[in-house]
């Protein structure tokens, strides 16, 4: 089924079951311990053993020599495959670094060894008896540094990486109000619950993963590349992930360590990363460094609009697209935008739950409260001032939708704006208390979505797809799709998901997950509404389907009947026309945050969170406003704790675990609201829907420190916004 013009009526705008608080149809499930995870996933018939990676001990360079004599020897160890015996294997489509092969390191803790054996400890053990001799190169680390060697990269993940509208250096130096200041964020750590894990069986040449994957397809796809197989012969599920935020989007060297030692010892092989693997040898949310430069007319209108970003990857990957919300967030007729890439010698530089806008918004919006504090004008009426309902860098191409005012004005009056106080002037005992506010922006993006609906001679749907379930509610949205498609109740409705055997889905990732696999299941349940009509003689454009019954005119026969001893089949892909070619199709919210700042240590303590999101039809209430609250206390983190420490001498992240890395906890976001604007998108999807689990993050860390500032007058531009670096300013305790 080709979109290629705006949705019209359809099954979906009946809302029976679509749109519902259903409760997740796997949540049972999980909270029973019934949910099989990768690495959890058993078959009696099989005897599995167990891979342990061994990482490498510099950043840069080359190894020499890997002496596994010792490792071999020890207890219950079956086998050791090291990077040297492997040799030199092809790089993924999607994989910028080296997950295993060859003797060129590329980081630390690249994967250049793992070593088989009966049991998990064995391994491990083992793996510590690796002995490997390196010849080391210098390397870059620290993005300041290497700032000055950064380069406009070839491509910004389908962007350009600068774009210039009218002559901004000239209206910015004649604003009567400019800013001009430098914003950083760090690296970050997707630091899921579930790690990277996964096990392979071979059969012959035939591979089996379990692994946990958000996008099944990509990972196949990879997977077969390396290993220099066909990808008919790889068969991948991953049914249930627990959590990915990004990091899982690629193949990594689990999957590949798994496939090799269950090649090298005949045998089922499970791996897992060990926690310092994730931080170290997966991917992360690269660091910026951010220059925004903003003229203003006295009355508000923004004349001038500048954002620089400069992030840094391994050779030949790919920038933090940080400035691509200012492309198109705030009105104002002279504009510059520019990316520079940095080569480092770090881990990969990769997707981070809404990469570019996350932190781009990091930077813009605190850049856009401090240029309304130096007009003295509310930051909220600052933000309505240059509101625009048209790309500003192209006029002629107007947004699908966009109510951004809409959630400002809504959030204000609910959280009780108007009670802002004075910047340092509220006090509660000894906290100082302030409200901060930021605008959320995210695109719209959709791919490509397939599924197969199947009917049987129970009236059960069956719904299949390679679609994944990251925690997001994927099962119940889909199964609330074919529900509403049907006419039968959720508890009519089977979901199989996260199997390669299934037609390709969009995967989850980039907030384009729900929106497009809902569509792919549309099109698979048009086809399958086409098939029982044509079984039972009628015009499919003139049936009804409901209560489990195929209706038309005076005549109604059950869904059961209509299938058949055999069932029936429909089957198909949602693809997707040039609507954004001429419109442009993003997402918007509001984030409120009130915290209190002790005023003798620092301590930044949240007290309550107000999310206001416009993201299309919301197919069901209670897993978008998980998602959303999920991505707030995530953007709490961004703001006041999360940093991968680098160690600039040795290139590593230093901070590799839970202990060190730290994420909030419940104890740390008393109160959280999510309002949800009323509308719909024809020229969005079928669905008439959008994403909403990255709209929710972006904006929420500038917002926390808008509302620092509000409570203690201090200014920080720099993230994460730790004690150090309010201790000094805090007003003397009175």
């Amino acid at each position: 089924m080709q979109f290629d013009k705006p949705s019209t009526t359809n099954p979906i705008d009946q809302l029976k079951v679509v749109g519902k608080p259903i409760q997740r149809i796997d949540g049972q499930l999980k909270a029973t311990g019934r949910a099989i995870y990768a690495y959890e996933w058993h078959d009696p018939s099989l005897a599995y053993v167990y891979g342990y990676p061994v990482g490498s001990a510099i950043a840069k360079g080359r190894v020499k020599s890997i002496d596994s004599t010792a490792a071999k020897k020890a207890e219950g160890v079956l086998a050791v495959v090291t990077t040297l015996d492997i040799g030199k294997l092809k790089k993924g489509k999607y994989n910028t670094a080296n997950l295993f092969g060859g003797d060129e390191v590329q980081h630390y803790h690249q994967a250049i060894a793992v070593v088989i054996a009966r049991t998990f400890e064995q391994a491990r053990a083992a793996a510590s008896l690796v002995r490997v001799d390196y010849a080391e190169d210098k390397g870059a680390f620290d993005l300041s540094n290497a700032k000055s060697t950064a380069v406009k990269p070839k491509d910004a993940n389908g962007s350009p990486p600068d774009t210039a509208i009218g002559n901004f250096e000239g209206a910015f130096s004649s604003a009567p109000i400019n800013l001009d200041e430098t914003y950083t964020t760090p690296d970050q750590s997707h630091s899921m619950m579930e790690p990277h894990a996964s096990i392979a069986v071979w059969d012959g040449d035939e591979l089996t993963v379990w692994t946990s994957s958000q996008m099944i397809d990509w990972w196949r796809t990879d997977l077969a590349t390396t290993l220099g197989i066909e990808k008919n012969k790889v068969h991948l599920m991953s049914p249930f992930i627990g959590g990915g935020f990004g990091g899982k989007l690629f193949l990594r060297a689990d999957a590949v360590l798994a496939a090799l030692g269950a090649k090298a010892v005949n045998r089922p092989v499970k791996v897992a990363l060990p926690r310092p693997f994730i931080a170290n040898n997966t991917t992360h949310r690269p660091a910026t460094i951010q220059r925004i430069r903003i003229g203003a007319e006295s009355d508000g209108r923004i004349i001038a609009i500048g954002h620089e970003s400069w992030s840094g990857d391994l050779k030949g990957g790919g920038p933090e697209t940080a400035v691509n919300q200012t492309r198109l967030l705030y009105a104002g007729a002279n504009r510059m935008t520019s990316m520079r890439l940095a080569t480092l010698d770090l881990p990969e530089g990769n997707a981070m739950r809404a990469p570019g806008e996350a932190p781009g918004l990091m930077a813009l919006e605190i850049a856009i409260d401090e240029i309304a504090e130096k007009l003295g004008m509310d930051p909220i009426q600052f933000r309505i001032i240059n509101d625009t309902q048209v790309d500003p860098e192209n006029p002629d191409r107007p947004f699908t939708q966009r109510d951004l005012i809409g959630c400002l004005t809504r959030g204000a009056k609910r959280f009780g704006w108007t009670n802002r106080p004075k910047v340092g002037t509220r006090r509660d005992g000894h906290w100082l208390v302030g409200m901060g506010v930021a605008a959320a922006f995210r695109n719209n993006m959709v791919l490509p979505s397939g599924a197969r609906a199947k009917l049987d001679n129970q009236g059960v749907v069956t719904i299949e797809t390679d679609m994944t379930d990251i925690g997001t509610g994927s099962y119940t949205i889909i199964a609330q799709t074919a529900a509403e498609m049907m006419g039968v109740d959720i508890a009519k409705v089977a979901v199989q998901l996260g199997d390669s055997r299934f037609p390709v889905s969009a995967g989850s990732g980039g907030q384009f997950g729900a929106n497009s696999a809902t569509s792919g299941v549309y099109a698979a349940c048009v086809k399958l509404r086409e098939a029982v009509a044509t079984k039972l003689g009628l015009n499919a454009q003139e049936i009804a389907f409901e209560s489990g019954q195929v209706r038309s005119g005076d005549r109604s026969v059950s869904l059961s009947e209509a299938a058949g001893p055999n069932g029936l089949i429909g089957e198909d892909i949602m693809e997707w026309g040039d609507l954004t070619e001429t419109h442009q199709q993003s997402t918007f919210g509001a984030h409120f945050v009130e915290v209190g700042v002790d005023v003798a240590t620092g301590e930044t303590r949240i007290r309550r969170m107000l999310a206001v999101c416009a993201a299309g039809r919301i197919l069901n209430p209670i897993t978008a406003r998980s998602q959303v609250i999920g991505a707030m206390t995530m953007g709490a983190g961004g703001a006041l704790s999360e940093e991968l420490m680098v160690d600039t001498r040795h290139g590593f992240f230093v901070n590799h675990d839970l202990a060190g890395y730290e994420v909030p906890v419940h104890a740390d976001i008393p109160h959280q609201e999510v309002i949800f604007m009323d509308e719909t998108d024809p020229m969005s999807s079928p669905m008439k829907a959008k994403g909403v689990g990255e709209l929710g993050l972006c904006g929420v860390a500038a917002a926390i420190a808008n509302a620092i500032h509000n409570a203690t007058g201090i200014r920080v531009r720099h993230y994460p916004i730790t004690l150090d670096k309010l201790i000094g300013e805090l007003p003397e305790i009175a």
